[in-house]
């Protein structure tokens, strides 16, 4: 990155030196996490659709055990679906065997197969980052309040657009390759901007892309059988899939509401715009860490070195917050709650229109800091 990106008030090479042993991942941590995780969870889910047979005498216990299964499962769901945002930063050709592992047991059964999330390399390359090329950015300072509550609420649809990509769209691509490729651009990825047009990621990337569709399509064909061959047991497991997709893409949707500021208004964001418009919340990980896993809560930290694995953000934010002068930029994207940060996007674009221009909110861009 260019010296002259960088605010006088933030060295990069000075944060580099800080934690340049940082980035290397550790296997045995990254297996150990997501399969203890994903075999919990997965258990937790045969439970919860076992509840009449596991307490055949009560049907209060029965409602008591199905409420402890499902919040166990969406937190353990949780954690093991975000491991996809490493699969994408770890480097090409490096951990084979828990990428297969991972879409195996997590990306082709929730169908977010890591295909899906390829774009995401878009969102952290500087002269993307807020434009109409970074597909997981939206100008919502800018925009109607209403918009955040839509965000959340598309929660509803996502699973049903999901299967239908997979079950339906699928073969209709394979056997109509005009429409294909326009199912490629517009159907293929893990993204909050429906107008972002998907990139050609190469050869390989598009034959992993056909490996990973014909498997969810497999799963969506045999949860098609069984939910017609089964009765209402297959209504019963289909339902509890259905609520438990979008209570993981809510949680999903209300963290990515609070990763940034959205103060960018399209145009390309300096460094400085990039980096205060991030949040850190490295505080209260009994509860940050539940909506928050796999490093996701340190998302400011994340966007300023992308390849730092996630088992070892914290251990880089606490160095940077106790090493780096404070006056320091990064000081400035550390946020306590959640919640409050979201209130504070949705009062921004409520206000949106209460001067002339879009100055005042750039201006909050260069002057957080005094704040």
């Amino acid at each position: 990155m260019a010296t002259s990106q960088i605010d006088e008030r933030f060295s990069i090479t000075q944060a580099k030196g800080i934690i340049k042993d940082l980035s290397v991942p550790d296997s045995r941590i990254y297996w150990a996490d997501f399969l203890a995780t994903i075999l919990v969870g997965h258990i937790s889910f045969a439970c919860l659709n076992r509840t009449e047979v596991l307490v055949p005498d009560s049907e209060l216990g029965q409602w008591g055990l199905w409420a402890l299964c499902f919040a166990v499962t969406a937190i353990l769901y949780m954690r093991a679906a975000m491991f996809i945002h490493e699969l994408v930063h770890l480097r090409a050709g490096h951990f084979l065997g828990f990428r297969v592992i991972w879409n195996l047991f997590c990306g082709i059964p929730f169908l977010i197969p890591s295909f899906l999330y390829y774009p995401h390399v878009d969102h952290h390359r500087r002269k993307h980052y807020g434009t109409d090329r970074d597909g997981e950015y939206l100008d919502l300072s800018h925009r109607h309040p209403a918009n955040l509550l839509l965000f959340v609420l598309a929660a509803a649809v996502v699973p049903i657009a999901a299967f239908t990509r997979f079950l339906l769209l699928t073969p209709i691509a394979w056997a109509f390759p005009t429409i294909g490729r326009w199912i490629e651009k517009r159907a293929s990825s893990m993204v909050i901007d429906i107008f972002y047009l998907r990139g050609d990621y190469g050869l390989q990337a598009h034959r992993v892309m056909r490996i990973q569709e014909a498997a969810c399509l497999l799963w969506c064909s045999v949860l098609t059988f069984r939910v017609l061959t089964t009765g209402q047991d297959g209504l019963n497991l289909l339902l509890n899939a259905y609520l438990m997709s979008v209570t993981l893409i809510v949680v999903n949707n209300v963290r990515t509401l609070g990763a940034h500021r959205w103060l960018g208004d399209g145009r390309e964001l300096s460094f400085q715009e990039q980096l205060l418009d991030s949040v850190n919340y490295p505080f209260r990980p009994w509860v940050t860490e539940l909506w928050g896993p796999t490093g996701t809560r340190y998302h400011a930290l994340h966007h300023l070195f992308p390849s730092i694995p996630y088992h070892n953000l914290g251990i880089a934010h606490r160095r940077l917050v106790s090493q780096l002068p404070a006056d320091n930029l990064y000081h400035e994207t550390i946020r306590v709650s959640l919640f409050d940060e979201i209130l504070t996007l949705w009062r921004r674009a409520a206000n949106r229109n209460k001067s002339n221009d879009d100055s005042s909110i750039r201006l909050e861009l260069n002057d957080k800091h005094a704040a």
